[in-house]
């Protein structure tokens, strides 16, 4: 089937298609049909069924666009799954991941100053390629690596760009010697603190004042795994740290939260493992699990990739030979 549909001269082209027509790879690939389109008009040619599904979306989106009102990014999914049911094909938001949505070109731009963050190692580039490319990663490796880091300027710069409409910060509640319940004061004084690795990350790219604007009005949600369970959260940048310190149904808790036009980044240290059995760590159950599973990319970091004070390379390989003589 081969239709041509006009799109409304009052209509916002780019609303309607989306940055990069954006919009419209989604429809093309979510669909399996092919979309030629130039400013005014829109080409589809395709089964009959889809073609009618990707009609009745493009239809939607120029509505919202001659309205002037902004277009989501998952929104387009959502579309397109709802015309899906009522033309009984397979729904799109199984067909095509939301990297599609939730990728982008150049450096990572974040807020303060207009500074540019870019990776410094070549398994730094890869881990941030895997970000841009995948919904869900998983980066391993010991500290100073910028695992951590990347995954939160990462987190900025799709929140800035206007591809999510939050952050989600999320540490497990173990830690070396010390809990959450034995330290002083309420939710908040007890998190805070806990999840300061984080806030240190976010300090270098974003102000003061618009880390707390953000928190006040939950773009920015710091929180511990445990308040994860029974959530789903569509249009975000989930960020699991220290996931070594989950065990394998935690780490199954958490990523099943990924909701549509969501990216989950989880990282974590194999050699820093606080559980009273280190095989029981999700973070290495998971890595076994999800190595051929496709939309999934798991990268690893060694000694090489640390970016911190030159001696944090060196005490990192003293350890490591230690730890192979014994």
């Amino acid at each position: 089937m081969d239709i041509t549909v006009r799109i409304p001269v009052t209509s916002d082209w780019l609303c309607f298609a989306g940055k990069a027509d954006c919009n419209l790879k989604v429809i093309r690939e979510s669909l399996g049909i092919n979309i030629a389109a130039r400013e005014g008009v829109v080409q589809l040619q395709g089964d009959k069924q889809r073609v009618c599904v990707a009609k009745a979306v493009i239809d939607r989106l120029a509505h919202r666009a001659d309205a002037g009102t902004a277009i989501e990014s998952g929104e387009v999914l959502d579309f397109i799954a709802e015309e899906s049911a009522g033309h009984e094909i397979e729904s799109a938001t199984t067909v095509v991941p939301s990297s599609t949505l939730l990728s982008w070109d150049g450096d990572l731009d974040v807020y303060s100053g207009g500074r540019k963050i870019r990776p410094r190692t070549e398994n730094q580039i890869r881990y941030v390629e895997a970000i841009r490319n995948h919904d869900l990663v998983f980066g391993k490796g010991p500290a100073g690596t910028g695992k951590t880091y990347l995954a939160v300027a990462a987190a900025v710069h799709l929140l800035k760009q206007d591809r999510v409409r939050k952050i989600v910060l999320v540490r497990p509640a173990v830690e070396a010697g010390e809990k959450l319940g034995f330290l002083p004061g309420d939710l908040e004084a007890k998190v805070h603190p806990y999840l300061r690795p984080l806030l240190d990350a976010l300090h270098d790219m974003i102000d003061f004042a618009t880390i707390r604007r953000f928190l006040e009005s939950d773009v920015l949600e710091i929180a511990p795994l445990a308040y994860m369970r029974g959530r789903t959260l569509n249009h975000a940048v989930i960020i699991l740290d220290e996931a070594q310190n989950t065990t394998a149904s935690q780490m199954k808790m958490f990523l099943t939260r990924l909701g549509h036009g969501s990216k989950m980044i989880v990282t974590g240290d194999p050699s820093q493992i606080d559980l009273n059995n280190p095989a029981m760590s999700g973070l290495l159950d998971a890595a076994r699990r999800f190595r051929e599973v496709p939309g999934v990319a798991i990268v690893k970091m060694d000694g090489e990739d640390v970016v911190r004070h030159p001696l944090v390379q060196r005490i990192i390989s003293s350890y490591v030979a230690d730890e192979r003589h014994h």
